[in-house]
């Protein structure tokens, strides 16, 4: 695994998380991220290192390796916040308590599915983007 980089542990067959994929992959520009699907043999052995439940948390997770993990809301505000420039406004919604915003990203993880739809298998990247998935 490549040194100072971030990884993102992503619902593979999720529409709304591989769209979600693509956007953070245009808009990173320092190349701070990788990426792994939660059902990959990677994902699954990142979740298992750090001992989390995937029964609470099952459509995004952001690692820092050696410094921490991140999961729902949490996970998406310092995504969001790692782009620069206006997306560092996202900063103001952690005054929100956690409870709240975790109950709204929880509500739209639990209808993912109804409201954007499924693949039958996780997404296979393109050539040129290969590099950036991890397994």
């Amino acid at each position: 695994m490549e040194e100072g980089k971030k990884i993102i542990l992503f619902d593979g067959v999720c529409n709304l998380c591989n769209s979600s994929v693509q956007f953070v992959i245009k808009r990173d520009k320092k190349d701070i991220f990788r990426y792994t699907a939660l059902q990959s043999e990677v994902g699954q052995k990142m979740i298992e290192e750090r001992g989390i439940d995937t029964s609470q948390v099952d459509s995004i997770i952001l690692i820092e390796p050696g410094v921490a993990y991140y999961t729902k809301s949490d996970a998406a505000l310092e995504i969001g916040q790692s782009f620069g420039g206006g997306w560092k406004l996202l900063a103001i919604f952690t005054w929100l308590p956690k409870p709240f915003r975790d109950a709204m990203y929880d509500f739209v993880a639990r209808n993912r599915y109804k409201w954007f739809g499924k693949q039958e298998s996780c997404m296979i990247p393109t050539p040129e983007l290969k590099a950036k998935f991890l397994g």
